[in-house]
Formats: structure tokens, sequence, C-alpha cells
């Protein structure tokens, strides 16, 4: 491997892995079009049709720190080619789904094989790929693909919808066994793994603690006792894990990688830049399907032009970071984002899609720019033993991220759903945007980093 191309191998590997993160995303996406026709066919009440999303979260969010710690004592690849195998199976039970059970049970096992598979992934995208401009330009082609998921998700499932909302679920199959038979033979392990025992006790207690905290988290939007109890004692048992992690010898999370504030900076930022988008997005859905009449089709090619992120971060953005340094680049694409949503809170009646087409081609331009930054600096700095933890404190900080989001604008909308209930509950992901704007403006330096070994200008870290 030359230290500035990729050759054909290369690719099939990048691809590969960037294939299994791009299925997580176009699997959410294609999910949330289809959750009205899923409710008619099963005669789903609303509580259960929200459970269906919930589910997902759970398992995602519950268990992707474990899933990280995994992925570095047990081994990437086996990781990764387990939990793909437990992701496309899964997802075809969700397709064979005839009660409201059975899907919920389908999708909280999709979540958790996510949990595992993503943060396994990123290990390898990292492992497989040496530091400097070669990691760089493929974190940008892993991230340009992972961001893609979301959005031409929202066009593939319109599609699939109108043949069948059980496609939604079968096409993930298909996609699935495509990159586990190229998986097996294209990727190899990377050597180093984490060294000492399973912290049973610190898996434990994280892992109820997160599914407390997304249980209180996804319900917020109503707010109740069930809600703040399961706020509080995920609260008690994060607190409980924290103490677990500093008395044993083998910790599950190693708590001194939460003193790099650059890692610490890109997390918080990742939540808030999700979480604008993931309440946009719900806003905008809402906005053209129920007061415009749109199809869910229309709506997801409305939303298509966000896609061109796709080619951008992969091509433009490495570039942009090998010149400017990652942490102004990130500031940027932040900066797009805040002023997309800005542009969207006077939203009138009967707005023309041209009146809409500056905030969607802001936002794609902004996951252009954020996104693989992002990605790159959740890796930054820390030890390749460790590469799977940082990959499940990235995701987790993204799935908390939408999941706050989403209940956020919920919460803020109410049961009326208006032109005036949209227009106030548009302040959340301005909000979020800005404050992921200062978390990272806040580590902006006043001069480039000095770069590392032989690479001629590295990559900033966020911070």
């Amino acid at each position: 491997m030359s230290n500035d191309r990729l050759h054909a191998r290369d690719w099939g590997v990048l691809l590969v892995l960037a294939g299994a993160i791009f299925l997580e995303g176009i699997d959410v996406a294609m999910l949330n079009v289809a959750l009205p026709s899923i409710r008619d066919d099963l005669d789903l009440s609303t509580g259960t049709l929200s459970g269906v999303v919930s589910a997902y979260v759970l398992g995602y969010g519950g268990f992707m720190l474990l899933g990280g710690r995994a992925a570095d004592l047990l081994g990437r690849r086996r990781m990764f080619l387990t939990w793909l195998v437990v992701f496309l199976v899964f997802s075809g039970l969700g397709g064979l789904a005839t009660e409201g059970w059975m899907l919920l049970a389908a999708r909280f096992v999709t979540g958790v094989a996510a949990a595992f598979m993503a943060p396994a992934g990123l290990a390898l995208v990292t492992g497989n790929f040496p530091d400097g401009p070669l990691r760089t330009k493929a974190l940008g082609v892993y991230a340009g693909i992972a961001a893609g998921g979301f959005s031409l998700g929202l066009v593939a499932g319109g599609l699939l919808t109108s043949l069948g909302w059980r496609w939604v679920f079968f096409a993930p199959v298909v996609l699935s066994a495509v990159i586990l038979a190229a998986a097996v033979p294209l990727v190899k392990d990377v050597p180093a793994r984490a060294r000492g025992g399973f912290d049973l006790a610190g898996a434990l207690s994280v892992t109820a603690a997160m599914l407390l905290l997304v249980r209180g988290v996804t319900g917020l939007e109503e707010p109740g006792a069930g809600t703040a109890g399961a706020l509080a004692a995920g609260l008690v048992l994060l607190g409980v894990f924290v103490v677990i992690e500093r008395r044993t010898s083998d910790p599950l999370v190693r708590l001194g990688i939460l003193r790099s504030a650059p890692l610490v900076r890109a997390n918080l930022a990742a939540l808030l830049f999700l979480a604008s988008f993931a309440g946009f997005q719900f806003l905008v859905t809402l906005y053209l399907q129920e007061l415009r009449g749109w199809s869910t089709l229309e709506t997801g090619l409305a939303m298509l032009v966000t896609g061109i992120d796709t080619v951008l971060a992969p091509t433009v953005t490495p570039r942009l970071v090998h010149r400017f340094g990652n942490v102004r680049v990130l500031f940027g694409g932040l900066v797009l984002g805040a002023l997309a949503y800005v542009l969207f809170l006077p939203v009138g009646p009967d707005w023309t899609y041209a009146a809409m087409l500056p905030t969607m081609l802001l936002l794609g331009l902004a996951f252009s720019l954020t996104y693989g930054p992002l990605t790159m600096a959740a890796t930054e700095g820390v030890q390749e033993d460790e590469h799977g933890l940082a990959g499940g404190l990235l995701y987790t900080a993204i799935q908390f991220g939408m999941a706050l989001g989403l209940a956020s604008v919920t919460a803020t909308l109410g049961p009326d759903i208006g032109l005036d209930g949209i227009r106030t509950a548009l302040v959340i992901p301005v909000g979020t945007a800005v404050a992921a704007v200062v978390v990272v403006a806040s580590g902006l330096r006043g001069r480039r980093a000095t770069a590392p070994r032989d690479v001629p200008e590295a990559a900033e870290t966020v911070g």
C-alpha cells in the first residue's frame, strides 16, 4: 500500500466497510418513510409505531460502548462479520413480522447488531489504512458513503414502500448478503488488540445505564414519571459505572481517554449536529406530507440534493482538510448547517421548492464538510488498540443526538401539527446547530498545527 494512493484492493476493502455503515444509515431512513404504511397494514397503535423506532435506538445506543470495546478485545474482523450476519437475519425477520411485538423485537436486535458492527468497521478502516493522507482519504470516502445512506434512504424508502413496506426490510438483507460475500475474502484483521480481561461489571452497568438514558430521551416527547425515572436511574447507573471503571484493572472504558479535549469536543459536536439534522428532517417531513400533501417519494426527492455529500465528502473534503486542517473544515461545515436551518425558519404555507433548495444545498455541503472530519477526529491521537472504543463513543454520541433532536422537536411541536408549531419547533435545530458551532469554535487554534513525521500538512484535531 502506497502512502498516498488507494489501489484496487484498498478500494475493495474500503467500499465493503463503508457499505456496512451505509447499510445502517439507509436502513434507518427507509424505515422512517415506511412507518405510516406499516401502521395501516399491521394495525399498530401510535405507541407501538413509535416503539418500532425507539427499539432500534435502544439497542444501538444501549450496546454501542460494549460493542466498541468488544471489537478491541475480541478482534475487529470477527465482530464485524458476526454482527453483520445478525443484522442480515433480523432485518429479514422484521420484514416477515405479522404482529407489532415481532417487529419491535426484530428492530431491537438489529440495533444491537449495528452497535457491535459500526465501531468494529471504523476501527478496521483506521487499522487498514496508515495514518496520514491515505487514512484521511479513506475516512473521507467512508464518511461520505455513510452520510449518503441517510439522504438516499429517503428516496429508496419511498420507492420500496410503493411496492410494499416489507421491501424496506428485505432490501437491506440483499445488501447485507452482498457486503458479507465481499468482506470475507477482502477484509483482513488488524494485529493490534487491547490487552486485559473483560470487565463484566462495567459492561452490565454501562449497558443498563445507556438503555435507561436512551429510553428517557426518547420519552421526552411525552414526559412523565416513567421518563423521569428512566433518566434518573440511568444517571445513577452511569455513576456506578464510573466507580467500577476507576477500581478495575481492566476497564471497559479507560476513563483517561475522556481527558482528551479534542475527543470530547468531537463527540459533543457530533451529538449536536446530528440532533439538529434529525429534528429538521422530521419537521420537513411533517411540513411536506401533512401540510402540503406531498407523497413519500416526493418528500424523499426533495431531500435528495443533500446527498451531494456522497460525492463531495470523499473527493473535496480530504483536500480541504489537507490544506486548512480538520478543525477549520469542520467549523465551516457546522456554520453552513446552522445557516441552512436559519433560512428555513420563515417557511410559508405555499413555499415553492426553489425557496427550499438553498437550505437543502447548504445541508448537503454541511454534511460534506462535517461528517468526515468528525469521523477523523474520533480516533485522532487515540492509541490503535482503542480505536474500537473511540468509534463506540462517536456512534453513541451520534445516536443520542438523533434521539434527543427528534424528541425535542416532537415535545415542542405538541399534538397539533400546524405551520406555527413547525416554525416554533424549527428553533430547536437552529439552536443545537449553533451550539455545535460554539463547541468547535472553542477549539480553534490561532495557527496551523505542526505536521507530524513526513506528512507536509496534517489534519488538525478538534481542539
